[in-house]
């Protein structure tokens, strides 16, 4: 590594780089996992998204794992247990209910559900300006919802929503594990442990769970799949657990709310989909909402 780069790493805009990355990412994982469902079960892309990950993890991290804090172990299982176990079996139904591009507007609701948990538990401060910003850019996503169409994709949006927000009720959970953790494990650590435990959890599962074998293996459809298991998987949370352990859970969480956007921007490039000028506008509103609530002035007022 360079002078540049370890000066790079080390520098302010670093976490703020790689939580953008994961969010790009995690946003086209939503076109990703619509696509991949029409070849595999959705139990069965979980599954395989662990595996590859384990695959690839196994060997540069297995020194490390000797050296987990006993103490510590409840919390390993407990961050995993909630994402990606409990997450992606909602994650998962939820996207064979509704559009990718709804499931994405309501990852908006996640920094709201960490923000009073993390003031609560990690005694992070959170200043009237970022609930200000937190709520424009949860409006955004809303009205950026209500002006997409129903499509044949998404038979039951109603439900299929309903469990995408127990989804990020989960994450919730993890966000705040996730941020107690990486004060003694790094980034790279934690992104393994949690494909490891997922791949444990999920494995039974796709025995159990009737047609979870089902699948339509060709080019395209393996492809999807190590996209899904390789970049999002390790490229996505990677990124999104170095971000967090760099800046206040409350605030690198806040970048969740530009997945809505950058699903919907992909959904048009790659499944031909199109934006009315309601949703370009509530998009902008999004980003804005996120922009305004990375507040780091000293004189703010913090609410808690």
């Amino acid at each position: 590594m360079t002078v540049k780069q370890r000066a790079f790493i080390n520098g302010p805009a670093a976490p703020y780089t790689a939580l953008i990355m994961a969010m790009v990412i995690w946003g086209s994982s939503f076109v990703a996992l619509k696509i991949s469902f029409r070849y595999f079960h959705p139990f069965f892309v979980v599954f395989a998204r662990q595996l590859l990950a384990s695959i690839v993890f196994l060997p540069l991290v297995w020194k490390h794992f000797r050296k987990i804090h006993r103490k510590d172990i409840f919390w390993l299982i407990l961050m995993a247990f909630f994402e990606p176990c409990i997450y992606y079996i909602f994650e998962a139904q939820a996207l064979t209910l509704t559009s990718a591009s709804q499931a994405g507007m309501i990852t908006a609701m996640l920094p709201v559900l960490v923000a009073i948990p993390s003031a609560i538990f990690l005694k992070e401060k959170i200043s009237f300006r970022t609930i200000i910003g937190f709520s424009l850019a949860i409006a955004g996503v809303i009205w950026l919802s209500l002006g997409g169409k129903a499509t044949e994709e998404s038979p039951n949006p109603i439900l299929g929503n309903i469990l995408e927000f127990l989804a990020m009720v989960s994450a919730a959970g993890y966000t705040i594990i996730l941020k107690k953790l990486s004060t003694r494990y790094s980034p790279f650590f934690l992104t393994a442990a949690q494909a490891f435990v997922g791949t444990t959890f999920f494995l039974p599962l796709i025995f159990i769970i009737p047609g979870a074998r089902d699948m339509n293996l060709n080019l395209h459809s393996g492809l999807i799949l190590l996209f899904l298991g390789i970049v999002v998987t390790i490229g996505a949370y990677g990124f999104y657990n170095f971000g967090t352990s760099r800046i206040p859970a409350s605030q690198s969480v806040a970048f969740v709310n530009l997945i809505p956007v950058i699903t919907l921007l992909l959904s048009m490039v790659i499944l031909r989909e199109k934006l009315t000028l309601i949703q370009y506008i509530a998009s902008l509103l999004v980003l804005f909402g996120v922009i305004f609530s990375q507040d780091r002035t000293k004189d703010e007022v913090p609410v808690y």
